[in-house]
């Protein structure tokens, strides 16, 4: 009895580099190819792998307050409410007017009152929260307030601080100068091994912080009412740092031609 001869077949395989065989595929016979490898490589060309250069960028910005807010308060106890009220509502006035007549605007100037009874005496108190942005008028007016309102009359320490969106705005500022300074720093490196610097290819921000004062600054410790104004500027200062990471391209200078 004779065995029935089975019919030959021919398989077609591609040996690839070593770093080629994650994408290899095996061709066989009729074109088709097996899932997972790699068809016959084509005769173009291997691109040249991209030059770059890899830089990191730090900043810090600070920013001084903007806004101070001082509070005088007005008081007067008498036996008669319309004495009391008389008295407070005198300063008051005196108040007011100078201080409009030193150019602070009536939307920057909030008036409260108080009135209540005592065991034998009313009880009448007020209070003036005034904002400035100009610290020297602000020191003006309270100079002013203490020389001509007797002792009844009590005016605040002023209480600095930023206005609603400076922190943010400042984080900004602190990243872009970071920028600016890795962009400088990859510029001058290209220049001196003789390379052009190309687009930025990823840009990171790594790290950020920010702080109020300066950092182990021995006057943080001390009470506020016995800071000075330029000292309490200081400790309400606001600080922001940012680190960059940024790989730019690197590209090569362009041979000059001559012209003939």
């Amino acid at each position: 009895m004779s065995l029935q001869q089975t019919p030959q077949s021919r398989v077609f395989v591609e040996l690839l580099p070593w770093a080629d065989r994650g994408r290899e595929n095996y061709l066989l016979s009729g074109g088709e190819t097996l899932p997972g490898l790699r068809r016959p490589l084509s005769s173009a060309p291997a691109q040249t792998p991209s030059r770059e250069v890899h830089v990191s960028g730090t900043a810090e910005v600070s920013a001084s307050p903007d806004r101070a807010q001082v509070v005088v308060r007005v008081s007067s106890t008498k036996e008669a409410a319309a004495e009391a009220k008389k008295s407070v509502c005198r300063r008051l006035d005196y108040i007011t007017q100078s201080l409009r007549q030193q150019g602070v605007q009536s939307e920057n100037v909030t008036v409260t009152k108080d009135f209540k009874r005592l065991e034998n005496a009313y009880h009448m108190e007020a209070e003036v929260c005034i904002t400035f942005t100009e610290f020297g008028k602000m020191q003006n007016i309270c100079n002013f307030l203490v020389e001509k309102l007797d002792s009844s009359v009590v005016i605040s320490q002023p209480q600095f601080y930023h206005m609603p969106g400076s922190i943010d705005n400042l984080r900004r500022q602190a990243c872009l100068a970071a920028v600016e300074n890795a962009w400088r720093k990859a510029q001058e490196v290209c220049n001196l091994v003789g390379q052009t610097l190309g687009k930025p290819l990823i840009i990171k921000e790594e790290e950020t912080k920010e702080w109020e004062g300066q950092i182990d600054d021995p006057q943080s410790s001390r009470l506020s009412n016995s800071l000075t104004v330029q000292e309490k500027i200081k400790s309400a200062t606001m600080h922001a740092a940012s680190k960059v990471f940024i790989t730019f391209e690197v590209k090569g200078r362009e041979k000059k031609k001559k012209h003939i």
